[in-house]
């Protein structure tokens, strides 16, 4: 496997301005410590609200940090996650990424964990999903529908698919909040790491014990200029018809 710098020129810039956009989205953590207005904050989340939810059940809510006494608190949080990723998966370079490239990347997420304080804003993707309601008579036509392996696989993996359901009501807004951030000139990135201190970030964010957590998406102008993505080339990914 290689990694490629995804090039503008061609199929990006032929195609709709989204597909430029898209091609130019890098993770960028290095931001200036200029305030981003309230309107383009809330741009971003109204942006995350077009996004599909599954079973159209929109039980998404965002949090957005702005005040600089909360930033803070989250910062030592930060740095713990943060540190303890650098110390085990984050400690080598992904195969196909050479050395020197992913010692640019370890330094701007140092850079990134130094200065998070200063971070402009802060916005947390929260979902609660609602309570199913199934009857004994749904129950049994689902075991019906799905064959006694279909149903012994579903109570096996039932603690994946509860996360899979969720993440995918959640995500699709995650990256429009990305893609209307590239969009206004904004930096921004995912991560997840705040899951390893969720209880202590959920209790600094006042954020409810029933509801999930899933991301944690720094956001402000870029010191740097956006360019390519470098990503594993699309021949390489593609399995046609089959695997």
């Amino acid at each position: 496997m290689t990694i490629e710098t995804v090039q503008t020129a061609e199929s990006a810039t032929d195609g709709p301005t989204l597909f430029a956009t898209m091609s130019t989205m890098r993770a960028m953590r290095r931001l200036k410590t200029d305030p981003v207005p309230e309107e383009t904050l809330e741009q971003l989340v109204q942006a995350a609200v077009w996004a599909p939810s599954g079973g159209n059940m929109q039980c998404y809510e965002y949090v957005v940090v702005t005040d600089r006494e909360v930033m803070a608190r989250l910062a030592p949080l930060w740095k713990r996650c943060v540190d303890a990723y650098l110390a085990t998966t984050g400690k080598y370079a992904p195969k196909g990424m050479d050395d020197a490239a992913y010692g640019r990347m370890v330094a701007a997420i140092e850079y990134q964990r130094d200065h998070f304080a200063d971070t402009p804003a802060l916005i947390v993707p929260c979902y609660r999903f609602p309570e199913p309601r199934i009857e004994e008579e749904g129950l049994v036509a689902y075991a019906q529908a799905l064959g006694p392996a279909g149903t012994e696989h579903m109570m096996n993996t039932q603690t994946r698919f509860q996360a899979l359901a969720e993440g995918s009501c959640v995500y699709p807004g995650v990256q429009n909040i990305l893609l209307a951030a590239r969009g206004l000139g904004l930096a921004a990135n995912i991560t997840i790491w705040h899951l390893m201190l969720e209880q202590e970030w959920k209790e600094a964010l006042g954020i409810p014990e029933d509801m999930q957590t899933f991301a944690a998406i720094p956001v402000g102008w870029p010191q740097g200029n956006f360019g390519p993505v470098r990503r594993r080339p699309v021949a390489d990914v593609i399995h046609r018809d089959r695997w």
